[in-house]
């Protein structure tokens, strides 16, 4: 016969006791394990679950103190806006009621003098 198969037949003899988790063990005994496994197992579930429940409310409270700091932001950008239109419209006044003539010289001195200014720190 073929040595190989010889060999597995006296293999299977000799592990016919042994299931693929180990030695089979009385139920009772058996029980007691799965239920201290159960026990590990749901102090893990346990830990993990306070675990994620600080990081979403650490998350949450981060979020909150963006959107109060974009609010804050907006409100500072409309302000602005608001500035910025009132200083427009006072240069519009400027323009239309001044002559071509004087504002271009004023135009043209503000920036020689801007230049020098810039050249001097330079």
């Amino acid at each position: 016969m073929n040595p190989r198969r010889e060999n597995r037949g006296a293999r299977s003899s000799v592990f016919d006791g042994i299931e693929e988790g180990g030695i089979r063990a009385a139920p009772s005994y058996s029980h007691e394990i799965d239920e201290h496994e159960n026990e590990r197992a749901l102090e893990g579930l346990q830990d993990r679950v306070n675990l994620l429940k600080r990081l979403s409310g650490d998350i949450n409270e981060e979020v909150e103190t963006h959107n109060r700091m974009l609010d804050r932001m907006g409100n500072d950008m409309d302000s602005s806006r608001g500035i910025l239109s009132g200083t427009m419209d006072r240069f519009k006044t400027v323009f239309e009621t001044k002559s071509s003539r004087r504002m271009l010289t004023f135009v043209a001195s503000f920036l020689a003098l801007f230049l020098v200014v810039y050249y001097l720190t330079r």
